[in-house]
């Protein structure tokens, strides 16, 4: 089984197109096999964006990171419509190269993606980091993503993620404790969103 954490050039290209509308927005992403929620937008991206926005709906240029972004839905949503400048990281370069194509597609001059195993290749701070995490990548990564935004977040940043309470929601908030200020700010089918703020 391939992952979209990982990267396959023989991977056969398929490319499909996936709509999201908000308000009167309508955004056009598109998609390929090898990449995460190839074929709809996925609940819980959908839920973490949507609870990000009722708390910041206008950022005026505020730097934000979206971890493992995919295809681009989170980045390139909160782009659009928040006015902030989002940077977009992968390690999956089907993803990123998916992402230039999205953004482009959308006409999102505020947004870029390049290719990042985790923070490797991040050299800003950023008020905001958001990320959907690839839990299948493993707990270790997770983490890793999770405990290493403390070191690219502004002093007053906010650090925002989404996961399935039966994929150690509460042990995970429980590892960051330590680090952060947590709260759940969101809870839907068994997803909890979560904004941490550090210590």
């Amino acid at each position: 089984m391939e992952h979209y954490f990982t990267n396959n050039e023989n991977l056969k290209s398929e490319i499909r197109e996936i709509t999201y509308q908000t308000n009167d927005i309508t955004l056009t992403f598109l998609s390929d096999n090898g990449v995460f929620s190839k074929n709809k937008i996925d609940y819980a991206s959908k839920l973490l964006v949507e609870t990000f926005l009722k708390y910041h709906s206008k950022l005026d240029s505020e730097l934000v990171l979206d971890v493992g972004g995919g295809y681009g839905f989170i980045g390139i949503t909160l782009a659009k419509l928040t006015g902030a400048t989002v940077e977009i990281i992968d390690i999956n370069k089907r993803a990123i190269h998916l992402c230039e194509k999205n953004i482009k597609l959308n006409e999102i001059n505020n947004c870029k993606a390049f290719e990042s195993n985790v923070y490797e290749n991040v050299l800003n701070k950023y008020k905001y980091i958001i990320t959907n995490p690839p839990i299948r990548a493993g707990k270790e990564i997770v983490l890793k993503i999770l405990m290493e935004a403390k070191e690219y977040l502004d002093e007053d940043g906010e650090l925002w993620f989404v996961i399935n309470k039966d994929q150690g929601a509460k042990s995970t908030k429980k590892a960051l404790e330590k680090w952060y200020n947590i709260e759940i700010v969101e809870k839907s089918k068994g997803f909890f969103v979560f904004r941490a703020k550090i210590s």
